[in-house]
């Protein structure tokens, strides 16, 4: 059986990184999540929750002193939930990043 292409445009980088997912509704609640790996187009992580293939996404991941050699650096994304996955610890999700942009650290 013949494997078929990598069909990402962007290096994807293994990086278990802190992030908080963002309700959608007002009366929604945010959750921790952690991230497997990460490009600049998009991410993949676990987490459990509802989510579904063509979904909006809103989410912060945060950048570590360790890997910043600053501070901790905060980056809210908005995205879409491109594939969900049934893995033993719960639910993996592949999301695109649409939009980013850096926030303050105390969010």
């Amino acid at each position: 059986m013949e494997r078929s292409p990598d069909r990402r445009e962007a290096r994807r980088f293994s990086m278990t990184l802190p992030m908080r997912i963002l309700p959608r509704e007002a009366s929604g609640s945010e959750f921790i999540a952690n991230t497997r790996d990460v490009s600049y187009r998009g991410l993949y992580f676990h987490a459990d929750g509802r989510f579904q293939a063509g979904g909006e996404i809103e989410f912060i991941i945060t950048l570590p002193q360790e890997v910043t050699k600053t501070g901790d650096v905060n980056i809210r994304c908005r995205g879409l939930v491109v594939r969900v996955d049934k893995t033993i610890v719960g639910q993996g999700i592949a999301a695109r990043i649409e939009r980013y942009e850096f926030v303050p650290s105390r969010m």
